[in-house]
């Protein structure tokens, strides 16, 4: 006679954990480098480096470090805390897609701006802007992925949570060397 089997329905768990550390890594990475490149003919270079003509976005680097931190905390956190970690993640997230829908259109003016420019040259997003749109993407098809199993995930333990004894008065403390050994030994902990 065979056993019911317990249906259990996948966690996914790692994966989806690891797909979004690597996403938002990778949002990260790129959106510290440039992502347009303003491109001018070699008489409007004068006295200008190829870093003046290259912009990057700064809200697009603190939002995609936000998605990194968030992941850290799902890691470390509870199936209620995941979901409203990870809901905040789907909102950076999201803001990260926002500066990168605004970024093609954004950027060149500011270079132009700063450099007094006009209207010369013409701008082109480079590789790094292409790999955050890609990131991005990903990255909040993780994060869904994540609202979507976190109930199921492991927890960590709560063997080592505190549980609500009273503290012990300073006069009951051991306080020799011989016995906060005993007390360790006894399983009270002679630091409370």
């Amino acid at each position: 006679m065979a056993e019911p089997q317990a249906s259990k329905a996948p966690t996914r768990f790692g994966p989806v954990v690891l797909a979004g550390l690597m996403t938002a890594a990778l949002t990260a990475v790129t959106s510290a480098k440039a992502w347009v490149e303003l491109d001018l003919p070699a008489s409007s270079r004068v006295g200008l480096t190829a870093d003046d003509l290259r912009a990057d976005s700064p809200l697009a680097l603190a939002l995609a470090l936000v998605v990194l931190a968030a992941w850290g905390v799902v890691l470390v956190s509870r199936a209620r805390t995941r979901r409203i970690v990870l809901a905040l993640a789907a909102l950076a997230d999201l803001g990260v897609l926002a500066c990168v829908v605004r970024a093609p259109s954004e950027l060149p003016d500011q270079i132009r701006t700063q450099l007094s420019l006009g209207h010369a040259g013409d701008a082109s997003p480079t590789a790094a802007y292409w790999i955050a749109v890609v990131a991005a993407v990903a990255g909040l098809a993780a994060i869904i992925g994540g609202l979507r199993f976190a109930p199921g995930w492991p927890e960590m333990s709560s063997r080592y949570d505190r549980e609500g004894e009273a503290p012990v008065p300073a006069e009951e403390r051991p306080q020799t060397p011989a016995e906060l050994w005993r007390a360790l030994d006894e399983g009270r902990d002679p630091t409370a």
